[in-house]
């Protein structure tokens, strides 16, 4: 047969193939055969194969999937494409990378409706099911009119004929007590909850048990069927819930206890997004979980027998004292001890009961003030519903003063159970601030959340400048940074995203009055309909000049004002917002000027390109200059 490659003669390009316009308004898999040839040497710079959804009316293509393992035999990828009324390509991209040596080739593309974890093994690719290999046994294909010795083997459940194929396992070869087969099914690429079925048949002479598992990428196993006894000779039809809110596995595994066992078939593995028990069980949303205190409290609360803890506040935009993480006006949760003065105080806010045996990845935002000793004076428990069981899972150690620190933490719990954040002083000397923002919870741990693949559209500057690029002209230029700016009294303490991040900022003791630092992103697809520009701007310093935001569309020479602000606006990151259209392609451009002096080092982060309008409108509110009316804290 034939198969695509990579052209390597263009040194440092990426190949792009896409595909035709397509449209699925059901469920769709894609299955890509392909090899990446390389030498097993890490390079900073490795070969890759990309593959983007290109959905029309989007400026950014999503990364869907990333390979960049050599391998020297053909690999199958499955990929769940969830439905969609729009249009979208699919489009491959291979970057060579260092290895000149180095090929990417692809065999076979194919689209089909349906789950990526269905199978009827008709097809020799076998839907991207493995067996977990073993020396003696596996799972092997039946039917197919292989004339195998083994004549007691079923037709298959597909055709109902000896031309189909299905999978078995057979005890023949079983040398040691307790002999396991594992058929693994592709990882899952989208959130599924619904019922699963298949149809089997076990033939036991001695102890054999038929198992199906969920295998989450932590590795962890968790049961979903078993079976250790036939009801029939025939096939039997299997229906089991199950949900895989996260990337799972599913595994079919068949213990044997003698080479006498029998034997184990599989067939016709199919999905249905309905539960199979007809409950109409709503899945859990974990965005209810979360908060961000701009309205209300939302689904957190306090006990009143600890008294007022914890007080919705809000602080004017200032240049003493941080705003919220949110917007930088907005509002966040504060446990003012100070107000109490009795040492060994403490406030407790309760978050909603959340369901047990799943995993979650719980973030939020903190900041301190005021404190000697840090540690300790914010933590986080687990308040288990059964039996009163308080594990404590988080607390704080040191952090910079007043600055908005990410935390993030994983846990599975097997029973209902809640968050609770405490704050505590334990002297009445040594009392302080604990401010508390932007609570958020998702399904999985935090370490898939963080491996899976990046926002497009979305830049936080943590492993570089993304879309964006210089364009300098002068001495003028954009940083990449960590941490407090060289000089006092201007710039940022630490960054937007998590507080000890990178940010981008001008270095204004490098620059000259009225001299300006450019960044440009790259040519951005034009869509019909309005776009959201959502960053974080940090403008403070006495000397701040001119911060704006510029979009320019491809063959134009003029650039389009979108956005300004100038001089000093808070000591906080503010939140911008701009809507914006383009039919044509376009770039966007944030250009700062340094002002009258040295105090002037101007900073962005955490920019997001969305589709659609502004779900808000940015209020400009101009504070008056006197410091006194600025310092409040409104309750």
């Amino acid at each position: 047969g034939h198969y695509i490659s990579v052209d390597t003669s263009y040194e440092g390009e990426k190949a792009v193939l896409s595909s035709p316009e397509l449209y699925s308004e059901e469920w769709s898999c894609i299955r890509l055969i392909y090899q990446i040839a390389a030498s097993p040497e890490t390079s900073p710079d490795p070969t890759r194969l990309n593959l983007y959804v290109r959905q029309e009316g989007e400026s950014f293509d999503r990364l869907l999937w990333s390979a960049k393992e050599p391998s020297d035999s053909w690999l199958i990828a499955s990929l769940d494409l969830v439905n969609s009324t729009k249009k979208y390509k699919i489009v491959l991209e291979g970057e060579i990378g260092q290895d000149k040596s180095a090929s990417i080739a692809i065999f076979e593309i194919k689209i089909t409706p349906g789950y990526c974890i269905e199978c009827d093994f008709e097809e020799n690719h076998l839907c991207g099911f493995v067996n977990r290999w073993n020396p003696n046994v596996n799972w092997f294909v039946g039917g197919g009119n292989i004339r195998n010795s083994e004549a007691i083997l079923p037709k298959d459940h597909t055709l109902n004929s000896e031309l189909g194929h299905y999978m078995y396992v057979d005890s023949v070869y079983v040398k040691h007590f307790q002999e396991v087969a594992q058929l693994i099914s592709p990882k899952t690429t989208a959130p599924l909850s619904g019922c699963l079925s298949f149809y089997y048949q076990l033939k036991q002479e001695s102890s054999i048990v038929f198992t199906v598992y969920l295998r989450d990428m932590n590795g962890f196993y968790e049961e979903i069927w078993k079976r250790d006894s036939a009801l029939s000779a025939d096939w039997v039809l299997a229906e089991v819930d199950f949900s895989a809110p996260y990337p799972m596995e599913v595994i079919f595994e068949v213990a044997f206890n003698s080479a006498k066992g029998g034997y184990v078939a599989l067939d016709d593995i199919s999905f249905s997004p309905v539960f199979c028990s007809n409950q109409t069980g709503t899945p859990f949303n974990p965005a209810k979980a979360g908060c961000n205190f701009e309205e209300d409290l939302c689904n957190f609360y306090q006990d009143h027998k600890d008294g007022p803890g914890w007080s919705r506040v809000k602080v004017k935009r200032n240049v003493y004292r941080a705003g919220d993480h949110t917007t930088g006006f907005g509002y966040y949760l504060l446990a003012n001890t100070k107000f109490t003065s009795q040492p060994g105080y403490i406030g407790r806010l309760y978050g909603p009961t959340l369901p047990g045996n799943l995993q979650f990845c719980l973030r939020f935002y903190y900041a301190l003030y005021g404190f000697f000793k840090m540690s300790g004076t914010l933590a986080v428990y687990i308040f288990e519903e059964n039996h009163v069981v308080q594990e404590k899972i988080w607390s704080v150690l040191d952090s910079p003063k007043g600055v908005w620190t990410q935390a993030e933490i994983s846990f599975k719990k097997p029973m209902p159970c809640q968050v609770v954040f405490v704050s505590w002083c334990k002297s009445f000397w040594d009392c302080g601030l604990v401010a508390l923002d932007d609570i958020s919870l998702s399904l999985g741990s935090c370490q898939a959340a963080d491996a899976l693949l990046p926002n497009p559209g979305e830049c936080t500057f943590e492993k570089d400048e993304c879309m964006f690029s210089q364009k300098k002209r002068g001495r003028g230029s954009w940083h990449r940074r960590r941490g407090l700016t060289p000089t006092s009294y201007t710039g940022p303490k630490g960054d937007h995203t998590t507080g000890v991040g990178y940010y981008m900022y001008i270095e204004a003791s490098d620059m000259v009055y009225g001299q300006r630092a450019y960044l440009v992103s790259r040519s951005l697809r034009g869509t019909p309909g309005k776009q959201c520009l959502t960053f974080f701007y940090h403008m403070y310093g006495a000397g701040t000049g001119l911060l704006s935001v510029y979009l320019k569309k491809e063959g134009d020479d003029e650039e389009i004002p979108l956005w300004r602000r100038t001089g000093e606006q808070s000591i906080s990151w503010l939140r911008g917002l701009v809507e914006y259209e383009s039919n044509r392609n376009y770039q966007i451009i944030f250009e700062a000027i340094r002002g009258v002096s040295i105090r002037s080092d101007t900073a962005i982060d955490d920019i997001l390109f969305q589709a659609g309008p502004c779900l808000e409108v940015e209020e400009i509110q101009l504070s008056p200059g006197y410091p006194d009316s600025l310092n409040e804290i409104d309750y």
